[in-house]
């Protein structure tokens, strides 16, 4: 089989280690080449994230994943997407897939489809962020006609605050974020390292769970039309055949 390449704009610096550990745990033919874009203002604020996100700034990051060739590119970046709304979602990774000229999406659509490809329709939201942006992603899923029954927010500002976060605060978020009538729990942040405990959070909850830059690799490979099996990343991928 030959070697799946996938492109992923990561913004700023704070979980992106996920990425070469997903690669390992992956453990095959598969790479995923990472680019920093310029976060701007670190703050879970709608203003700051709609500047993060803007056309130019992923733009910039796109003829280096193209020379590393990426066969498909992925907006690392949930908030920095929902926050336009369903349809302004859908126009910026337009605009990414034709500055790159390759498919692509972002993390807000990445956990819609795997939502869908789990068969689920009710979940719960276990976000790092505050209130208001949080609200944002339950209307963004709630657009793609997925049941939200409880959405909890856990009020952090910067993305550098999260990327400190170690394994009992990502487990006791799950935790404290899931609902008896939530068939999957959805962890929304890129900037949460999530890839070394999917098993656990997934044993804890008793019940898939998808994480932001789990979900990010997986739409990646979709676009890019590759099927890839790996048990230790979670439901997503173990119900996938090779």
């Amino acid at each position: 089989m030959d070697m799946t390449t996938v492109g992923f704009l990561y913004p700023g610096h704070s979980a992106e280690d996920d990425y070469p550990r997903i690669e390992v745990l992956l453990d095959s033919d598969i790479r995923l080449p990472l680019v920093h874009t310029d976060i701007g203002e670190d703050a879970h604020r709608v203003d700051a994230l709609i500047r993060m996100g803007e056309d130019e700034r992923l733009a910039t990051g796109v003829e280096e994943l193209r020379l590393a060739g990426a066969e498909s590119v992925v907006w690392a970046c949930t908030s920095g997407s929902f926050v336009y709304g369903w349809d302004g979602a859908r126009e910026q990774t337009r605009a990414l897939a034709g500055a790159a000229g390759l498919p692509a999406s972002s993390t807000s659509f990445a956990f819609a489809h795997a939502v869908g490809e789990l068969g689920a329709e009710r979940v719960a939201i276990a976000a790092t962020y505050p209130e208001d942006v949080t609200g944002h992603f339950t209307a963004f899923l709630k657009a793609a006609g997925i049941e939200v029954v409880a959405d909890r927010a856990s009020g952090i500002i910067t993305a550098a605050e999260v990327g400190t976060w170690g394994r009992d605060q990502v487990l006791e978020l799950a935790r404290a974020g899931d609902h008896p009538d939530a068939e999957v729990v959805l962890l929304p942040d890129t900037a949460l390292h999530t890839a070394a405990y999917l098993p656990e959070l997934e044993q804890l909850l008793g019940k898939p769970v998808l994480t932001a830059n789990q979900v990010t690799v997986w739409e990646g490979l979709r676009l890019a039309e590759r099927k890839a099996w790996a048990p230790r990343l979670g439901t997503l991928f173990a119900s996938r055949e090779r």
